[in-house]
């Protein structure tokens, strides 16, 4: 992934700008009880100067008269912080849910180029964590950010008001405060987004590790796979320790200087009290104010922090959000013709994956299939069998030469448009966690449960179903974990069959059946077949000799065409694998 342009501090926090725009009211809303809780704060200060001046010195009657004036102002600051909490957090809610859903709807839209060199862990972990920082942020952050900022300013005003001369003590250590969060600011972005790419290295590993569990322990790898995630928690712990300590010294320069301030302030109030130069009530008051300042300065030091760390979250959200697909959608595309046909034709093809940019998987590769032709693919591994298909599909778009569907350029199609026609059974089916009527579904979201069921029965897939525990509505674990290979292969074919394309691609699509099932899947796949399009990538040569014309490719080229028979009889080498398998067999 690309990382993004420097930017200047804070600025990748804009992303938020939009998300935050549909929520205005309750933001405005937010704002005004932050304000007031921020005044009802200072408002505090004054009572504490009622009680002791008017209070102590006074008649009961004012000492009454002050202890309900504070707890007035304690009442309405409890009421106008706690709407300032539930609006801040209801609006922390919304966004992180509003920009989980954009990313990952842009993440939906990239091709899979994309994801040949993306690790999933560390997409997720940028669509987790780091969102959830930016949650915090404005769940929390900014608004006691903003309370802060409006209550020292609000008490730096109440210190003049009260004591100019003690007010200019505590101004001359602003500088020794502000300064430190400026550079200590700094360099906590930078170690907060190093942080969070180590969790993000962190996420990867685990998810690589889980995702192939059954591998890892069939191969007694448990031992490596526990040291790697070791090293990578501690290179995590590490990361994050740096950016503690940056954020403790922050702190310690802050504190120091700050109630250091207010100490020696208050040493030269209270010999002004002595000397009769101002009231206790007064010298309270503004001792409470300082340390209303210096508090604020402490918390406005942490959340700097925290805003730094969430302007490393958003730089990572936009390196992604920033990712372009390389399936261009055209801005006025060409429409297909009604009713489909299913001619597919590739002319002088030429690709390379991204990946591999100098070898070739197709080169020149020419072939037109007829509506209602059934045409196989086959050739040893790398040939380029099911390169075809992922072009014909658009998951990639070729170097030179063009694929029309029905007479139409597949680059000038809406990819959905193009998809929509094609029906797909790959070698290894996604299964997903949830139940079998829902996976069959897939193929066609609006299907009835009899349509389902009949998709099911046709592939063979019936029988296994009606014997698990709920049948149809069986939960099926991640990846369908509990289903046999052919099990799996068995609901990818019945969706096939739900979605009635009319251009069929076969990829390998019986290979992880025992001989019964593949006899019967095999007669539905040829039924299925009857009136469309198919291609079929093969290994298995059995399957495919009642093909209407079999393609042999090698090195991403076509070396022979024809039927079974007649490749068989011409020799070379078609005819070297199909004595080798038949052998076989035999």
């Amino acid at each position: 992934m690309t990382p993004a342009p420097p930017r200047p501090p804070v600025a990748s926090l804009r992303l938020l700008l939009p998300h935050l725009r549909p929520y205005l009211p309750r933001a405005l809303a937010a704002g005004l009880a932050l304000m007031a809780a921020a005044g009802l704060t200072l408002g505090l200060g004054q009572g504490l100067r009622r009680l002791i001046d008017e209070g102590f010195s006074a008649s009961t009657e004012a000492l009454d008269q002050a202890a309900i004036f504070m707890g007035s102002v304690v009442a309405l600051l409890a009421l106008a912080t706690a709407a300032r909490y539930y609006l801040v957090s209801w609006l922390g809610e919304r966004v992180a849910a509003d920009l989980r859903r954009r990313v990952f709807d842009h993440v939906l839209s990239l091709s899979p180029s994309f994801f040949e060199t993306a690790r999933t862990g560390d997409i997720l972990s940028r669509m987790t964590a780091d969102v959830s920082l930016l949650q915090s942020l404005i769940g929390s952050a900014i608004s006691m950010g903003l309370r802060n900022t409006l209550t020292g300013l609000g008490a730096l005003a109440m210190l003049l008001a009260t004591s100019a001369k003690l007010a200019g003590i505590v101004l001359a250590v602003l500088p020794l405060v502000i300064v430190p969060m400026v550079i200590f600011g700094r360099r906590e972005r930078r170690l907060s987004k190093v942080a969070q790419e180590r969790v993000a290295d962190l996420a990867a590993t685990a998810e690589e590790a889980l995702n192939g569990l059954r591998i890892v322990q069939a191969f007694t790898h448990e031992p490596e796979d526990r040291r790697r995630f070791s090293r990578e928690v501690e290179a995590s712990v590490t990361a994050a320790l740096r950016r503690i300590a940056s954020r403790a010294a922050l702190i310690l320069v802050v504190i120091l200087c700050g109630f250091g301030a207010i100490t020696f302030s208050l040493w030269v109030g209270g010999h002004d009290v002595l000397a009769g130069r101002m009231t206790g009530g007064e010298l309270s008051a503004f001792v409470f104010y300082a340390v209303l300042l210096a508090s604020s300065g402490a918390t406005m030091s942490e959340l700097w922090g925290e805003i730094q760390r969430a302007a490393a979250a958003a730089d990572r959200l936009l390196e992604l959000l920033g990712a372009q697909s390389d399936i261009a959608i055209p801005t006025s595309p060409a429409r297909l013709p009604q009713p489909p046909q299913g001619r597919v034709t590739f002319e002088a093809v030429r690709f390379a994956y991204p990946t591999r940019p100098n070898q070739s998987a197709l080169d020149g590769f020419s072939l037109t299939v007829e509506p209602g032709e059934t045409v196989a693919l086959v050739g040893p591994s790398g040939a380029g069998k099911t390169s075809v298909f992922q072009l014909l599909l658009r998951f990639y778009d070729p170097q030179a030469g063009r694929i029309t569907v029905d007479g139409v350029d597949v680059a000038a199609l809406d990819p959905a448009d193009l998809r929509g026609r094609l029906g797909l059974v790959p070698q290894d089916p996604a299964i997903f966690s949830t139940s079998v009527a829902e996976n069959i579904r897939y193929g066609r979201l609006d299907a009835t449960d009899a349509e389902v069921e009949a998709a099911a029965r046709a592939a063979a897939a019936d029988e296994f179903i009606q014997r698990l525990p709920q049948g149809y509505a069986t939960h099926l674990g991640a990846r369908g974990v509990t289903l046999s290979g052919g099990q799996r292969q068995r609901i990818a074919i019945a969706r096939a069959i739900l979605r009635d394309p009319p251009i069929l691609l076969l990829d390998e699509a019986t290979s992880a059946l025992d001989a019964e099932s593949e006899q019967s899947v095999q007669l539905a796949l040829e039924a299925l077949s009857q009136g469309r399009t198919t291609l079929v990538v093969a290994h298995r040569l059995s399957t495919v000799r009642k093909a209407d014309r079999i393609v042999v490719m090698e090195g991403g080229r076509i070396v022979a065409t024809g039927t079974h028979e007649a490749l068989v009889q011409e020799g070379g080498l078609y005819a070297r694998l199909a004595a080798l398998q038949f052998s076989e067999a035999a």
